[in-house]
C-alpha cells in the first residue's frame, strides 16, 4: 500500500509551498516564535526560486539573481500556530521591477484555507561587485511573471 501525496488545492495565482513547523521552531508558550515566521518563507521562496535554476551556492560574483537584498519586511499575525506538523506558505508577486519586486505571502494551513500570518517584503537585485542595484535577468522575471497576482 502507497501513500498518497497530500492535495494541493488550486489557487487562481502564486504557488503554495509546503513547509514543516518542528518542536524547535515553537516558543516558551508552545506557539511558533514571532521570527520563525519570516525564516518559513525565505526558505519556501529559495525551493521555489531552485526549481528555475536560480541559486546562491556560495560564490556571490556568479550568484546572479539571487544576490539581493531586502529592503522592506511587513507581516502582521492573524492567528497562533500551537502545533508543529505540516503548513503551507501561499507565494506571489505584487510587482516585478526592473532592479526591484515585491512579494506578498501568506503562513497558511497545508491546504492553504486558515492564514495564521501574512505580509510583503521588497527585495532589490544587487550587482555583486558594486552592491548597487542591478536589472533581474530574463530568466528571472520570466518566473516572476508567472507569479504575479492579478490586479495588482
Amino acid at each position: 500500500m502507497t501513500a498518497e501525496a497530500p492535495t494541493v488545492p488550486a489557487l487562481s495565482y502564486g504557488r503554495l509551498i509546503p513547509v514543516t513547523v518542528h518542536f524547535d521552531d515553537l516558543d516558551a508558550l508552545g506557539l511558533l516564535h514571532n521570527a520563525r515566521y519570516p525564516l518559513m518563507v525565505e526558505r519556501a521562496w529559495i525551493e521555489l526560486w531552485e526549481e528555475h535554476g536560480i541559486r546562491f551556492e556560495g560564490d556571490w560574483t556568479a550568484a546572479g539573481d539571487a544576490c539581493n537584498a531586502v529592503r522592506e519586511l511587513r507581516i502582521g499575525y492573524e492567528a497562533p500556530v500551537t502545533r508543529t506538523g505540516a503548513y503551507a506558505v501561499h507565494l506571489w508577486l505584487e510587482r516585478l521591477g526592473t532592479t526591484g519586486l515585491t512579494y506578498g505571502f501568506r503562513f497558511c494551513s497545508r491546504d492553504g484555507a486558515v492564514t495564521y500570518a501574512r505580509g510583503s517584503r521588497v527585495l532589490v537585485r544587487l550587482n555583486a561587485k558594486t552592491l548597487r542595484p542591478a536589472p533581474w535577468s530574463e530568466v528571472f522575471r520570466a518566473a516572476g511573471r508567472e507569479l504575479l497576482r492579478p490586479g495588482g
